[in-house]
């Protein structure tokens, strides 16, 4: 039976920290599902430092979310991939994703977060109490006040969370997500 994992996503999420999990995923033939707050194609975004003090954004590709987020249960997925970009700041507001999020902590399922994917954890402060992770630095405030230890590496890995600083860490983030997906990890580190 194939493994399935859930990708909660946005329109503006970052382009590569989309599509790098999802392709990948797909080739470990796990069966994905891309949840957004209605069924649509989403338009992804391209962030880059062009000699700016903050990073530039570019429209990317378009990709498809074949599920609404209260069309999802939580208890089908075996893991939760959370990409960056500026769409958590918008799909955190959403009612279903407190709970879609909790129940990969509360299960203790392998969670990816990866740039600004911390701004969605802020709203499950209490499954973030006495964790350690990485995000995007700007994000370090965000993942202070909700409790976390703020980690300055590209990759960090407490127990089923698995963090990443942004999307050029996503081959270390990804490896140990499918790692423990594929049952390499059990129990909280």
């Amino acid at each position: 039976m194939s493994k399935k994992v859930l990708i909660l996503a946005g329109d503006a999420v970052e382009s590569l920290e989309m599509y790098y999990p999802y392709y990948r995923c797909l080739e470990e033939g796990y069966e994905v599902t891309i949840a957004a707050t209605s069924v649509k194609k989403l338009q992804t975004v391209v962030h880059d430092f062009i000699g700016w003090e903050t990073y530039t954004e570019s429209k990317g590709y378009l990709i498809e979310a074949t599920a609404s987020f209260a069309e999802v249960n939580p208890e089908d997925y075996d893991g939760l991939i959370i990409p960056g970009g500026r769409a958590p700041e918008h799909i955190r507001l959403n009612e279903h994703v407190p709970g879609i999020v909790s129940h990969f902590f509360e299960t203790d399922k392998p969670i990816a977060a990866v740039c600004h994917a911390s701004l969605v954890l802020t709203t499950v402060r209490e499954h973030l109490q006495g964790r350690e992770m990485t995000a995007y630095i700007a994000c370090k405030p965000e993942v202070e006040a909700a409790g976390a230890t703020y980690i300055d590496e590209s990759n960090h890995v407490d127990g089923n969370l698995i963090s990443g600083h942004a999307w050029p860490d996503l081959p270390g983030l990804l490896k140990e997500f499918v790692m423990q997906v594929n049952g390499s990890y059990i129990g909280r580190r």
